[in-house]
Formats: C-alpha cells, structure tokens, sequence
C-alpha cells in the first residue's frame, strides 16, 4: 500500500482508521485482530494529534504506511511532534485493576492497552522524528 500523509488534525483520525483497516484486510488478519490494531493505531495518533501538535500549539503531519510481508503486517506511524516514547510509560499499577473506575489514577491507560493489543510494538526517534511501530503476525499464533 502507498503511505498516507495527514495533517495532525482530530478530523483526519478516520482517515488513518480506514488505511489501517483496508491494511488489515489486504493482510487477511481476523476482525478481531485487525479492530485491536485499529484501536492501537487510533490511540497512539490521537495522542499525538492532541499532545505532540495541538496542546503544544504546532502544526504538523502524521504519516502512516502498512507493510504487509509473509509472516506479519507492519505498520509505521511517523510523526515530528515532540519526544514521546510509548515505551518509556510504566503500566498502571496491578492496585488499580481492582479499584472502582472514580478511584482509579487518571491516565497511562489508553497507551498501555494499544501496546498490549499488538503482537510487537516500538519506539525510535530519530532526528526530529517519532516512529511509532505496530506489528501484528498473519497467523494470530505468530510466526
């Protein structure tokens, strides 16, 4: 599939959830799969859109490309908002999986979820740029 290039905007999210989908399914992964993938995606990019671009008052451009190869289907999503490296935030305390939802710490879900739901994922920076990495495997039990 040919890259896409969006501007970070809120309103170009479908945008990128639709390429992740026809990625998806050129790659033959199960709805189930490809909607973890999706979300993953969508979660990550809209980090980006509303942290690395719009709070911090910068415009700029988010870029997806999906490689589909014969073992996985692999997708980059790049962008040149400030440093954030998924990785580098602790998942939410095995405390907070138990507690009532109005007693729970705000925050650091939605990251840890879309790293979980992919089979691999991660982080470069390099120069000005982030690269988000997402990988899901074909066969839903991997290579």
């Amino acid at each position: 599939m040919q890259p896409l290039t969006v501007p970070g905007r809120l309103d170009s999210l479908e945008k990128i959830r639709n390429y992740i989908m026809l990625a998806a399914k050129d790659a033959g992964l199960e709805k189930a799969r490809a909607y973890k993938l999706s979300l993953a995606v969508d979660e990550i990019a809209t980090n980006i859109i509303n942290y690395g671009y719009q709070r911090a008052g910068i415009d700029g451009d988010v870029s997806v490309e999906a490689i589909v190869d014969e073992h996985s289907l692999t997708i980059k999503l790049d962008d040149t908002s400030g440093y954030f490296d998924p990785t580098s935030k602790s998942a939410p305390l095995p405390e907070n999986y138990t507690q009532p939802l109005e007693e729970r710490a705000i925050g650091g879900w939605g990251v840890y979820l879309a790293i979980e739901s992919v089979d691999q994922f991660q982080y470069q920076r390099i120069k000005d740029h982030n690269h988000n990495i997402f990988i899901m495997y074909r066969d839903a039990h991997g290579v």
